[in-house]
């Protein structure tokens, strides 16, 4: 089979390359995406390797770009992306690189400092100017030498044993500082004064009405000019180091009002020349990180790619000689010549005479595990290694379930309606998936959407298709064909009855199947519409759910055959397909002959009393009882011989256990004792076929058990049977969940329609538009809220749960390791994060 129904074959080679030619082979593997590399130095330590100090300036200069790129975002300059990716630059312009980085970081940092200096310059400037402004009305009041003022706040300071003391000395000085300080911190601010100066204090405080900016991280600052009048040198120490406590900003003020004057002017004109300064320096930085941002993209692509390649060459080995390196890698059988010749054009490049060696190696190791996908089946693959990756050469159940997944999920949520609204969105995904997926971003839950927008797509596909053959729409039916019914009901009876039936036994039925789906009439029957729909997809769940598993266990023969696994495909496959033919499938060939044999008419005996329940049925042949009729004038069974053919089905099933149980452990006893007994021969247990660790049917890679004692292949056989077998039990009742959420989903819907949407219908007039327009707002949100996304949600694990569990069960292992290439694609979609391979 292709690779598309199992994983690639896969090859252990050794690759010798010549030291001045590894760096460009690599780089050309790199690119091309197919070679795993195993790590042939895993006792060395991460610092001790011989390209460390390589990686080192990798990480260098990464740091570097990262610094570029966040004072890029924070000046809002976009960066150039054109989508390409640039080639590893050869080793020699790291030099180049590593030059060009380093003076665009000191160059950045530098106009940075002067900025940040030229800012805390301006804010001092500006914060003295407000103190300036704010304080004149202080000082404003000085006429004759009596400042009246300072006057009225001296006898509110000063006691009256110092202000008796002091008629006879002259006048008080006061003294007083002024400053700025952060708003928020204001009121404390002023506590811790009264409290720390026992009152003998007096501040004044207005607040600057315009934030300031913070010149070291750019914060809106609101602030508030404050100024403080004391007296005494012991205040004046203490008032300072609580503004210093405070972390205010104290300014010298004068009390002349013409040196304020002249302070003010020289001020303004030095804010003026900051302004012009600051301009200049933030339109070279602007232009400085423009230039960087048409270039940073690619320079990030190439950094990443030289610090993969010297990750990569820490992995090889070295010969005796020094001038060789030696490499163990993976890679496909069929890729070998595409990756000689990525190789050879590496040689080319880097001028080497001496061409690389590839050398297939033989081991019995389990190679890793390659599926190969594209922009289709790369979703679907996702969901089945989610559950675990296969085993080598172990049939993929991708293939199958890009049909089965998107199916089982519409029986669930079968609605023309919804599924057109699921289509509709993963058809927009899909042709906007370019300009999508250029803009990455961190929503996982957009990137889960956008991952499997193939997946939406085909759901809602489905959907619609299951929707037509439910006829439902939004909970409505659709009167294609019209209607194979004639019914003699007016308008009035359809509206009042709630408790109208239809039965195909009266004339009112044609007795012609409709062509396509079901009869639009079923939506007046209120009584009986639940009981017909339960009986139909009861019934093609099991239908569903039965075939799904048969095919599952046809799978595992594929399995058996391609690994000659012949004891699994004698003991276990045969049984295990026979068990569930015999019962289970047995069971849907009932369901049809009852379908076809007995109709609702009044001739006898095809009446509906004559025919059999097909459950009555199954659990009366499993326990051996005569079935009995249903009415005193039907037949017991539906075809002649039933009874006798019954029986021996349950003997055959009986019979599958024994041979699952034990066939398999003593044909293995047997083969080692004919080994003991005839050493010559070579016979071993792979001769007679393995079974692997998980049980047979799940086809492992031939895996031999020599080593394995006697008693635990017996024990992992019993529970391998018994779990198969109470599991076919239980994986067919599994599938009623199709039958339930599908029900469900209906009921929603209807409710939905009725008790919301049917509201705003019901209104006439201009209002009623208005009203229904609302009403049909709040219905939409919900339709989409509730049955599109939450449903949906629900019937998608549902359907996850019937692939791994019923499905995938009777023959994948996924005991396997997936293939990691070293890939340049993978490491910069992952922001350069480079991983070993072992």
């Amino acid at each position: 089979m292709g690779s598309l129904f199992r994983s690639e074959e896969m090859a252990l080679c050794q690759l010798f390359l010549q030291s001045e030619a590894a760096y460009a082979c690599v780089s050309e593997l790199g690119e091309l995406g197919l070679v795993q590399f195993r790590d042939l130095n895993p006792d060395v330590n991460a610092f001790q390797r011989k390209f460390v100090n390589e990686v080192r300036r990798c990480d260098e200069m990464e740091r570097k770009l990262r610094y570029l790129e966040k004072e890029i975002k924070k000046d809002g300059i976009p960066m150039l992306d054109t989508g390409e990716s640039p080639e590893a630059p050869q080793p020699r312009e790291m030099i180049d690189l590593e030059a060009t980085f380093e003076k665009l970081e000191n160059e950045l940092r530098e106009v940075n400092q002067n900025a940040e200096a030229l800012k805390r310059n301006f804010l001092e400037l500006t914060e003295l100017k407000h103190i300036l402004r704010k304080t004149q009305v202080f000082f404003d009041e000085q006429e004759g030498g009596l400042n009246h003022t300072t006057e009225s706040m001296t006898r509110a300071l000063i006691t009256d044993e110092v202000r008796t003391a002091g008629a006879s000395m002259g006048p008080v000085q006061l003294g007083f500082v002024a400053g700025v300080i952060s708003r928020e911190k204001l009121p404390a601010f002023e506590r811790m004064l009264w409290r720390a100066c026992r009152g003998n204090v007096f501040l004044r405080q207005a607040m600057i009405e315009s934030p300031l900016e913070d010149p070291t991280n750019g914060d809106q600052v609101y602030k508030s000019v404050f100024i403080i009048f004391f007296q005494g040198d012991q205040l004046k120490t203490r008032v300072k180091k609580i503004c210093e406590g405070f972390r205010a900003t104290l300014y010298p003020c004068p009390e002349a009002p013409a040196d304020r004057r002249e302070m003010a002017m020289g001020v303004m004109t030095r804010i003026e020349d900051l302004n012009t300064v600051l301009g200049q320096t933030q339109d070279h930085r602007h232009r400085v990180l423009v230039a960087a941002a048409k270039n940073l993209k690619n320079w990030f692509v190439k950094v990443r790619k030289i610090k993969a390649i010297y990750h990569t060459l820490n992995l090889f080995n070295l010969d005796v000689t020094q001038k060789c390196l030696i490499a163990e890698c993976w890679v496909p059988l069929l890729d070998i010549e595409t990756i000689q010749l990525a190789l050879r054009r590496g040689t080319e490049r880097s001028g080497s005479s001496v061409p690389p060696i590839l050398n297939r190696m033989q081991t019995f190791e389990n190679p890793p595990t390659y599926n190969r996908t594209n922009k289709f089946t790369k979703a679907f693959q996702a969901l089945i290694d989610a559950y675990g990756v296969a085993s080598y050469r172990e049939m993929n159940p991708a293939p199958y379930t890009i049909i089965t997944f998107p199916f089982l999920f519409a029986v669930m949520f079968g609605d023309l309606g919804h599924g057109a609204i699921m289509a509709l969105f993963g058809l927009w995904m899909i042709r906007k998936e370019k300009g999508l997926a250029a803009q990455k971003t961190d929503n996982e839950i957009w990137n889960i959407f956008f991952g499997g927008r193939y997946i939406i797509f085909l759901m809602g596909v489905f959907s619609m298709y299951t929707g037509l053959i439910y006829n439902d729409i939004f909970s409505k039916s659709l009167n294609i064909f019209g209607s194979h019914w004639h019914l003699s009901y007016n308008k009035s009876t359809v509206w009042n009855n709630k408790y109208l039936q239809l039965s195909p036994a009266t004339s009112d039925y044609e007795g012609t199947p409709y062509p396509f789906g079901m009869d639009p009439i079923w939506q007046v029957a209120s009584s009986n519409k639940i009981v017909f729909q339960n009986a139909y997809k009861m019934k093609i769940s099991i239908i569903f759910g039965v075939l799904h598993m048969i095919f599952g266990v046809i799978m595992s023969w594929h399995n058996h055959t391609y690994f000659r696994n012949r004891l699994s495909l004698l003991y276990e496959f045969i049984p295990q397909l026979l068990f569930l033919v015999v019962l289970f499938f047995y069971l849907v060939l009932l369901m049809f002959i009852k379908w076809n044999r007995y109709a609702a008419t009044n001739e006898f005996p095809m009446t509906e009393a004559c025919a059999p329940s097909i459950l009555i049925t199954f659990i009366d042949m499993v326990l051996f009882k005569k079935s009995k009729p249903p009415g005193l004038h039907c037949n017991t069974y539906m075809f002649a011989g039933q009874s006798f053919f019954q029986t021996v089905f349950v003997l055959i099933a009986l019979a599958c256990i024994p041979v699952m149980l034990l066939g398999k452990p003593i044909k293995i006893m047997q083969a080692r004792k004919l080994a003991n007994v005839q050493p010559i021969t070579g016979a071993s247990d792979a001769e007679v076929g393995g079974m692997s660790n998980g049980g047979g049917s799940h086809g492992g890679g031939g895996e031999h058990h020599d080593e394995e004692e006697m008693s635990e292949i017996f024990i992992h056989q019993g529970i391998h049977t018994i779990e198969y077998v109470l599991g076919s039990v239980s994986h067919t009742a599994s599938y009623l969940r199709l039958w339930a959420l599908s029900l469900a989903h209906a009921q929603l819907a209807e409710v939905l329609w009725s008790m919301v949407l049917s509201l705003g219908l019901n209104k006439e007039g201009w209002l009623g538009g208005i009203f229904l327009t609302v009403v049909f707002a709040f219905w939409a949100v919900l339709t989409v809220g509730i049955l599109v996304l939450m449903e949906g949600l629900s019937a998608f694990l549902h359907t996850l749960r019937l692939h791994w569990v019923e499905f995938q069960s009777k023959f994948y292992m996924g005991h396997g390791y997936a293939f990691q290439p070293f890939s340049f694609d993978t490491i910069i979609e992952n922001g350069g994060a480079v991983t070993e391979t072992e």
